[in-house]
């Protein structure tokens, strides 16, 4: 695969390493490795990332830029969101194309979940 230019590691900030991992690996099942006590990366499958230890969070509406994932069923994967110990920060709405909405995780770090419009156009 030609990696040249394409994106291919992301850090977020994470106050609570521990609640963040549990979070993750319980609504996407990705894997952690922790390098030190304030450093663990994390694996989806596709793309790699990390998480440092720092009081600060990652908002949209402050200027952050915001990951966002797809489902195929946008009301299940709500319901799993609060179930893994998730808020929602910004409920359901419709865009052109689909509709999302904004949650958080627990260490603050606001994410989104997006699913295509199933309506005909017209």
């Amino acid at each position: 695969m030609h990696r040249h230019h394409k994106i291919n590691y992301i850090e977020f900030v994470a106050s609570d390493l521990e609640a963040t991992e549990a979070f993750f690996k319980k609504l996407f099942g990705w894997s952690f490795t922790y390098y030190g006590p304030d450093y663990m990366d994390f694996n989806d499958g596709v793309l790699s990332g990390g998480f440092y230890r720092a009081s600060m969070r990652a908002s949209y509406e402050e200027g952050a830029p915001l990951m966002v994932f797809y489902s195929d069923d946008l009301e299940q994967s709500y319901a799993e969101v609060i179930a893994c110990g998730g808020t929602i920060c910004k409920e359901i709405f419709n865009f052109p194309g689909g509709r999302r909405f904004h949650f958080c995780e627990p260490s603050g770090n606001e994410l989104a979940i997006w699913q295509e419009s199933t309506a005909e156009p017209g």
